[in-house]
Parts: C-alpha cells; structure tokens; sequence
C-alpha cells in the first residue's frame, strides 16, 4: 500500500520541524497513541490502539529515523506488532518545502501488513491508513500552528 499528500501548516520550517521531533505533539496527533518514548534522536518506541474494520488491537511498535538531509528531507522507517491482530511494517518519506511564512509537508508513505488484519481486504485497510494519514496531519497542522501562534 503507498499513500502520498501534502499539507500546508502555517508556520516556518524550522518549527514544523522541530514538532516532529517532539514526542508531546507527536503522541497528541499520532490517532490512537497511548505512549510514545523517545530513546534517542533517532529512535521511538510506541503504543498505539488500532481500530480497523472489526478487529482492534493495540501495536507496540518502533520507529527509526533518516536524518541524513534534514531539515529539507528526512525518512523514517518502522514495525508493530499487534499480537494475533497481525503486524504492521513500512515507512515514510517527508519533505518540508519553505514557502514564505509557511512550510508546505509533503510525504510518500508505503506500508505492509500481514495476520489477521491483512484478511480484511486491501480496500478496508487503504481507506483506514488514508483516514488515519489525514487525522495525524490534520492534527499536526493545528497543533504546529497553535504553538507558533502562542510561542
């Protein structure tokens, strides 16, 4: 499965960059984020409670981050695992373009499931990664703007 959009968030690069950094904003956009570990500036370790179609599992999961062209571009690979709900494994390409005051997010995200939830069907789990893609990002967007408005 790859998903692939982009946002405009009304604030400068540096400070959308440092809100994915963040492990606060990111566990407060993140749809279904119970905790969220930062051990170190290029690992995470999650929590997180999924709903898809009729089966809900929670996924203990880590992710690995590419910083090599960052602030402009960086990557992030990860894998849950949600028990006999299946796993889940992929990653993501963002890229964070200036565009005067503001910064315009762009990302190409590809990801793989297997178990229980794979049976669900393709079309089930696209719309639900699209749907919770759109949450976190949408999340993010007012989150990001909120703290750059009141910092």
């Amino acid at each position: 499965m790859e998903m692939q959009d982009e946002i405009r968030i009304e604030a400068p690069r540096a400070r959308v960059y440092e809100a994915l950094n963040d492990p606060d904003i990111l566990k407060q956009c993140i749809p279904g984020c119970e905790e969220l570990i930062k051990h170190s500036d290029t690992e995470l370790e999650a929590k997180v409670v999924l709903k898809v179609g009729p089966v809900k599992a929670k996924f203990g999961g880590t992710v690995t981050l590419d910083k090599t062209h960052a602030p402009e571009r960086f990557s992030l690979s990860g894998e849950g695992n949600g028990g006999v709900a299946g796993y889940a494994k992929g990653g993501a390409d963002v890229e964070l373009e200036e565009d005067g005051e503001a910064t315009i997010l762009r990302y190409t995200a590809k990801a793989d499931v297997g178990g229980k939830i794979a049976q669900l069907g393709s079309r089930l789990i696209n719309s639900t990664a699209k749907k919770l893609a759109g949450k976190f990002f949408s999340s993010f967007a007012e989150v990001t703007q909120q703290e750059q408005a009141t910092g």
